[in-house]
């Protein structure tokens, strides 16, 4: 044991050594053998092809099974088109809640790595299940005859739900941890490093977005045209290539260390403020405890400077006299840190930012549903070809894909050149801006939807639900704005929510972030019940009928477009006041 110990001692003795010259990562990462990283051998982009390789692999299986999953359910499973739309939606929702509890476990116990390494074994069960379904005649229901389609039997259904639901969390404890723990191989320390970073969360958001048109093209066509045993069973084996694309590059990665329980330590600093509420907290902050340890108390974690925000908190970090007199300074639900405070302010700090974010989904929501209903009802035909209305969502993945290069090779470099950030842009700059885009995205579609109707009335088409004579093309514009407004806010989010978040709670600040995809589609649908309500009392067709040439889509675009506004003028005020996470300086 104390040979150990020596051996411990000099290690750190060697790191303080080299530190000024760069030889270990800086940011308290290890190695795959627990030892400090060293830069040259580890991290960065050589290990982050590998961190790629697997989301892009387990996005286009993710999207190879979602996109004509409705399909199945009404073709094979032979399910009512209301019952397979609320299954799916149960599903995704399922999908965005999941990433909580991999969020937990790799903050709390895991690590980011080995959650990912276990719930992508989870994924490929539930991927072999869902294939297995689709292909062995005994857990498939019988085809139709004629009209007459025999429903699934409980047992076929049953096998059909475990395999998807498999898949729901697997994809919980991939989807927080992949895109931190990629962020984790660029040293936080070191400038050349960071701005490696900035680019990496660009190239993670385009591996997704290539993955995702591959899916909805070619893997498509092989469940409509080929089988789809065969259809799920590429998915399959991509999420095989997933897993062996992860396990290859682990003598590469840097890790970081859990932290413990983030949940825990906020009750700790909630419960310690409390019992101390009657205390006082002085000007000079010189009563706050911090170790005195090079590094903070909460493993893998960097000490963080005092805020003076929210110092009704600061309490949980007064040393009391009867702390004093109980020699109790190990207990954190009486005495807290300055990190464990600060760890709690950041959060309190970040929430109204994150809560725009569902805004900014909401109108991302209307992409896959009243951007769809209302190209059926424009001109679908070019040439001989007709074009589903769904599938203009293609220009959208096209947007990212064009503007995620843009934005890292020309608009970066212009910015920096006036405004001396290493970025170009700061990350709340970028996602002001990408809100501000998605105002533009509700006013093109506004401007199409008036169009749309104007031909309506000159033709006298009001009572028929037939498609008037302006083509769908004319969708493209919403469609490559909301492409743009990706780029800058989910991309700008995903950045924000790593570089802001306490170092020991990324994880589960990436779940959150992800949160905000499922309650922008519970606001959206909340919205739209609500105009509904409003718009049909006195057995008026409201704005948004079933034939909507009787409605007027238009307005709920325009009133999207006004929330829109109203959340990026408070978007505003939050971000011109938000102070910054701010790392101590090492002792």
């Amino acid at each position: 044991m104390g040979s150990e110990d020596d051996e411990r001692a000099l290690l750190e003795a060697n790191i303080l050594q080299n530190e000024g010259s760069g030889l270990y990562a800086g940011d308290g990462s290890v190695d795959s053998k627990g030892k400090p990283a060293l830069k040259n051998d580890t991290g960065q982009w050589k290990a982050c092809s590998f961190i790629l390789g697997t989301f892009f692999c387990e996005r286009l299986a993710f999207y190879g099974i979602s996109t004509n999953l409705v399909n199945y359910f009404i073709e094979k499973l032979h399910e009512r088109t209301v019952v397979a739309s609320t299954n799916i939606t149960n599903w995704k929702g399922t999908c965005y809640i999941t990433p909580l509890i991999g969020a937990i476990l790799a903050d709390t116990y895991w690590g980011r790595y080995w959650t990912i390494a276990g719930f992508t074994t989870v994924y490929l069960i539930g991927m072999c299940t869902l294939t297995l379904s689709a292909s062995v005649s005994a857990l498939k229901p019988a085809e139709c005859v004629v009209s007459l389609c025999p429903s699934a039997t409980t047992a076929q259904y049953a096998v059909f739900l475990t395999g998807l639901y498999l898949i729901a969390l697997g994809t919980g404890g991939i989807k927080p941890c992949i895109w931190p723990f990629g962020a984790d191989q660029f040293d936080d320390t070191d400038p050349k490093e960071r701005v490696k970073k900035g680019s990496y969360f660009n190239w993670f958001y385009f591996s997704q977005n290539i993955g995702a048109i591959i899916a909805s093209s070619l893997l498509v066509w092989v469940q409509d045209n080929v089988g789809w045993g065969i259809g799920f069973g590429i998915p399959t084996a991509l999420m095989g290539v997933c897993i062996a694309s992860l396990l290859i590059g682990t003598p590469l990665y840097r890790f970081q260390k859990p932290g413990g329980s983030p949940l825990t330590r906020i009750c700790q600093v909630l419960v310690a403020s409390f019992r101390k509420r009657n205390l006082k907290v002085l000007v000079d902050n010189s009563p706050l405890h911090e170790t005195q340890d090079r590094s903070s108390a909460i493993e893998g974690s960097r000490k963080l400077e005092h805020s003076n925000e929210l110092r009704c908190l600061d309490k949980a970090a007064v040393i009391s006299d009867a702390d004093i007199e109980h020699g109790d300074l190990c207990n954190p639900w009486r005495l807290c840190t300055i990190t464990q405070v600060e760890e709690l302010k950041i959060l309190i700090r970040m929430f109204p930012i994150w809560a725009t974010g569902i805004v900014f989904s909401a109108v991302f929501a209307q992409m896959s549903t009243l951007f769809v209903v209302q190209g059926k009802l424009m001109k679908r035909t070019l040439g001989s070809v007709t074009i589903p209305a769904a599938s203009l969502s293609f220009f959208d993945f096209v947007s990212v894909i064009i503007w995620v290069p843009i934005y890292d090779s020309i608009i970066i470099p212009i910015v920096k050149k006036f405004t001396s950030k290493e970025r170009g842009f700061s990350q709340l700059q970028r996602m002001g801006i990408g809100l501000f885009v998605s105002i533009l995205c509700m006013a093109a579609a506004a401007l199409v939807e008036i169009k749309r109707l104007q031909l309506v009335a000159e033709l006298g088409l009001e009572d028929e639900k037939v498609a008037v004579p302006l083509s769908i093309l004319w969708q493209i514009p919403q469609y490559f704005l909301l492409g743009a407004a990706e780029v800058f806010t989910f991309i700008g989010q995903h950045e924000f929510y790593y570089e802001q978040a306490p170092d020991a709670m990324r994880s589960l600040c990436s779940a959150l972030s992800l949160l905000t995809n499922s309650l922008g589609n519970y606001l959206s649908s909340l919205i739209l019940t609500i105009v509904t309500y409003i718009t049909t009392k006195g057995g008026k067709a409201g704005w948004i009928p079933d034939n909507l040439n009787e409605g007027h889509l238009d307005y709920f675009y325009w009133l999207l477009a006004g929330l829109s506004f109203l959340n990026l003028v408070v978007y505003m005020v939050f971000s011109r006041n938000y102070e910054e996470k701010k790392a101590a300086a090492a002792a």
